[in-house]
Formats: structure tokens, C-alpha cells, sequence
């Protein structure tokens, strides 16, 4: 019974999602018109999406027929395989899935990409890296292709499936990949496919000239001198044995850029495919336009008038992002705005570092019991203060600093007791996070400040609680950030030095603090007895 649902349960459920067997087939989407220039003429392209089989690529179904046939159970301990990426990593998967087999070796050229060998690593790949051509010839003694031959032939308990020359590579697309386009679109007229070790398009080939002879078959190779991820030169073809020149009817060549733009076209409009899927589709605009212009390209027409053509999606794009960048330059990508702050304000935030007034105060300062007649002993908001007055009442808790980030002369005329000033934050500015100008300039001010501090800060700094004061608390949570990031521990007050006009400690050991209350001015109020005292 098909299933329809695409569920799949009980102890075999991984297993059977990966079968195609089990599995639906997987889906054949229509460009859309704005993709296909030859839409007026007759020309209806799909994609065949083999990225959405589990392991995301087209390797996938000969990797299931290879490992089918070559793994010996009991017997078989470790997989290794010369492959650029997909198909190793269908193997790794594949090998556990159905064969309890963890250890897949990945042989590669020294050529590969960084994004490419972290993926291969991700999925639990041992990679060994091999200098010459990236795409060296299987016969070549020098290379990894061979390298892989000898150490099965050297060990029994490996297996070297060698997607290069093993048959049940191209014969995997004759028991699914060809069946499952004929059953979704009988009425196709050409198949499309590009050539690496040539399996895809010589078990498609092969395929539908016993199943429907009258669709073509097309094969694409990379210009001479580019290189594509996956697809090979037509000179690379000329050792590999499968019986690929039966197998087509025609052959393009197409480059990268041609490849990894239009690839970016089908991204942008949901077909979400890598290089070489672009790279079919290049080669099946050429082969149309050429037959076009000769005034052959209904030659290829069905029965219904339209001429029906399906290209293989390969894989998908994220491990070429890079590439794509290099190969296409900026003028394909929309601008980041803002862009400088991709190299500063690296360091994380947490809302436990931005404290409220009443919290962060006690936990640094001291109130001394005193007795003085009720109103403001300090203005915050006149900026007026009698700074004996304050010492007298407050003073620095052990083991703490406070950094006041202010100008001189407004640390100059208001600061709490025993703080240190580092001017870092303007009041002219506007606020690090509504312009990121300032908000580079401080940051990079900050981190370099504090990755070695100078002689006379280390000693006020070093092993002590720090709390960060600025005009209204934004410069003081980027500079505790970075602080926090450099191993200090550091707390900033929200809202900075406005906020400590709204401060208000209630009846705390019977006597208050209080800021902003009824019939006073803004600032910090003692009234009779008072003591601040850190919060249980």
C-alpha cells in the first residue's frame, strides 16, 4: 500500500524512510514561467527534486544500491570511499541506517572547501586528504580513487564500494530514480543530467531508451578549464568505463558562473537546489536555444504539442555559500546594512547583568546611620551636590568598583563615592543601539581598553565585583559586555543616572531611602535614620 501519509513508524521507520520503496516519490516541480525563457515556445521544464530524499542528494539512491550489494554482514567493519562530499555522506548515513556500520572513510582532494569538510566531519566522517587534481582519473595510481581500491583489497573487513567503476552505481537510477520520473510525468520527452562519474545519466539513459525511446537524453560536462562541484570535464570522462556514450544523445558544456547563477534564480523563487542543479539547467537553455535557432526543437514535441523536460536537482546550496559570493561577486546579493557591526559587539548580553537601581545599589554602596533633617541630601537633577555630605553618608562596600563612564566634568560634578572615571560615553551621542557608528567606536574603544588594561586600572578592577554607571545605562551595558566577555564580573545600572532619580529602597531596618517621592525634587532623600542594606 503506497503511503500516501508519509509516516513512518516502529522499529524499521528510519530505514524505510530512506527506501524509496517505502517512501513516496520524490517530487517533480515545474519551473516557474519567469525562470523558463522558452515557455511561449512549447518548452514546460521540472525539476526532479532529488535533494528531498533524506540525505539531500542525488547520491543518495546509488548509495543505497551500492552498499546493498557490497556490505557483508558479519564481515564488514569500515566503508571507504574517494568522494568529493555527496556521496560519502549518503554512505555514512546509509551504512548505519541499514548496516550498523559507523565507520565510513571519506578519501578527498586538498582542494575541497573548508564548508564542505566540516559537513563531511558533522556527519561523522573519517576524511583523508590527498594532494594532485582535485578530480583525479580512477586508473591514476597516484590518487585517492586508487588509494581506496588497495586498502579494501589489503583487509577484508573493508569495502571500497567505488562509485567510479561499480555498475550498481548507474543501475540505481534504473530501479528508482528513472521509474519514479515515467510513473509522475509520462508524457516527458527529455531527460537532463549532469556527468561526474556519469552514473545519473547512463542509468537514466539506459532507462527510458528500454522504457520510452522517444525521450532525449541530454548529459552535461563542465567547460574545459572551470570546475563545478560534483559534474566533471568531458576529457575526465574519457577512462570512466560505464556505458555513458550509449546512453545520451547529445552533450553541453556549461561554466560555474552560468551554474551557480541560475541555481541562485531557483533558490529565489522556492526551488532550493546547489551549483550543479543550475548547472542542468544551463545545459538544457543551451541544448534548446541550439535547436531552436536551427528550427529542430519540435522535433522533441509529444503528442499534447508541448515538449515536456525534466533536470535533476543535485543537491542543495548551503556548503557553497562562499562559493557562491566568490563566484558571482556582490552585485547578486542585497547590501548589509550596518555592516561594521558584523566585527564588533561580539560579545553576549544577558538581562541578569542589567540590574535596577534598588538592586544594584546596595549591593556596592554602604549608608552609615545617620541622623539629619528631613529633604534631599543630593539633586541628581540639578547636578548639585555637597560632596562631603555624600561621602559622609555613603561609602564603597569591600571588594567592589565602580566605573563611571561619563565626561570628566560630569563625573567632576557628581560621582558616587570611590568610583573611577573612564570617559567613555558622551552625552551629545545618541544611543550605541540607535546608531551604530557609536556604537563601533565604543565598543572598539572598550575591548581594546580592557583586553590589557593599564597598570593603575588592573588594581582597582582585578578580582572585584564591578558595577558600570553612564548617563542612561546603554553604555554601560555594551562596556558590561565586554567586561564579562574578559572574565570580569560585571553589572550595569538600567537606565544609568537617570534612573537614579526614580531610586527608592523602602522600609528597610526600619528607616527608608527615598528618591522622587511626593513634595521633594528628584534625588536621593534620607530621612531620619537610614541604612542601606543588600537585598536576601
Amino acid at each position: 500500500m503506497p503511503n500516501i501519509l508519509n509516516v513512518f513508524k516502529g522499529p524499521n521507520s528510519v530505514r524505510d524512510y530512506f527506501d524509496p520503496d517505502s517512501a513516496p516519490p520524490l517530487p517533480l516541480v515545474e519551473i516557474p514561467d519567469g525562470l523558463n525563457p522558452y515557455r511561449r515556445d512549447g518548452v514546460r521544464i521540472y525539476a526532479k527534486m532529488m535533494t528531498m530524499h533524506p540525505a539531500n542528494n542525488v547520491k543518495a539512491m546509488p548509495a543505497l544500491n551500492l552498499l546493498e550489494k557490497t556490505v557483508v554482514p558479519g564481515k564488514t567493519n569500515t566503508i571507504i570511499e574517494y568522494s568529493s562530499g555527496s556521496t560519502v555522506i549518503s554512505m555514512s548515513l546509509v551504512s548505519r541506517v541499514y548496516h550498523g556500520v559507523s565507520d565510513v572513510r571519506a578519501f578527498l582532494s586538498n582542494k575541497t572547501s573548508l564548508a564542505k569538510l566540516r559537513l563531511m566531519q558533522f556527519f561523522g566522517l573519517d576524511i583523508t586528504l590527498f594532494g594532485g587534481p582535485s578530480q583525479p582519473e580512477p586508473t591514476d595510481e597516484r590518487g585517492g580513487i586508487r588509494a581506496a581500491e588497495r586498502m579494501a583489497e589489503d583487509n577484508e573487513s573493508i569495502i571500497n564500494p567505488n562509485q567510479y567503476d561499480n555498475d550498481d552505481n548507474w543501475k540505481a537510477h534504473i530501479r528508482w530514480t528513472g521509474p519514479q520520473i515515467l510513473r509522475q510525468l509520462p508524457e516527458i520527452n527529455l531527460i537532463c543530467a549532469g556527468m561526474g562519474t556519469s552514473g545519473t545519466i547512463t542509468g537514466l539513459g539506459v532507462y527510458f531508451k528500454e522504457a520510452k525511446s522517444t525521450v532525449f537524453r541530454l548529459g552535461v560536462c563542465t567547460a574545459a578549464g572551470d570546475r563545478v562541484p560534483g559534474p566533471r570535464s568531458f576529457a575526465l570522462l574519457a577512462p570512466v568505463e560505464f556505458p555513458w556514450k550509449s546512453a545520451i544523445d547529445h552533450i553541453e558544456e556549461v561554466g560555474s558562473h552560468d551554474s551557480f547563477s541560475l541555481s541562485l534564480d531557483l533558490c529565489r523563487e522556492g526551488i532550493v537546489c546547489g551549483p550543479s542543479s543550475g548547472f542542468n539547467l544551463q545545459g538544457l537553455f543551451q541544448l534548446i536555444e541550439k535547436r531552436k535557432a536551427a528550427g529542430t526543437l519540435r522535433d522533441l514535441a509529444g503528442e499534447d504539442g508541448e515538449i515536456h523536460c525534466v533536470f535533476l536537482c543535485c543537491d542543495l546550496p548551503y556548503q557553497y555559500i562562499n562559493e557562491y559570493f566568490d563566484k558571482l561577486g556582490s552585485e547578486h546579493f542585497p547590501s548589509i546594512k550596518n555592516e561594521a557591526l558584523t566585527k564588533v559587539d561580539l560579545y553576549r548580553y544577558d538581562e541578569a547583568w542589567e540590574k535596577d537601581a534598588a538592586v544594584a545599589l546596595p549591593l556596592f554602596l554602604d549608608v552609615k546611620r545617620v541622623a539629619v533633617q528631613d529633604g534631599p541630601i543630593l539633586n541628581l537633577q540639578s547636578e548639585v551636590i555637597d560632596e562631603k555630605g555624600l561621602d559622609g553618608t555613603l561609602s564603597l562596600r569591600e571588594g567592589v568598583a565602580i566605573i563611571d563612564l561619563r565626561q570628566a566634568i560630569d563625573f567632576t560634578k557628581f560621582s558616587l563615592p570611590g568610583s573611577v572615571n573612564l570617559p567613555f560615553a558622551d552625552r551629545s551621542n545618541p544611543s550605541p543601539f540607535s546608531d551604530p557608528t557609536v556604537l563601533e567606536a565604543l565598543w572598539l574603544k572598550l575591548d581594546g581598553h580592557f583586553r590589557s588594561p593599564r597598570d593603575e586600572l588592573l588594581p582597582l578592577v582585578q578580582s572585584k565585583r564591578i558595577l558600570l554607571l553612564c548617563y542612561d545605562g546603554d553604555c554601560s551595558r555594551v562596556a558590561t559586555s565586554v567586561l564579562r566577555a574578559k572574565g570580569y564580573e560585571a553589572d550595569s545600572i538600567r537606565g544609568g543616572f537617570r534612573a537614579l532619580g526614580t531610586f527608592d529602597v523602602r522600609q528597610l531596618s526600619g528607616a527608608s531611602v527615598v528618591a522622587n517621592s511626593q513634595g521633594t525634587k528628584a534625588g536621593i532623600t534620607v530621612m531620619h535614620e537610614v541604612e542601606l542594606v543588600t537585598p536576601s
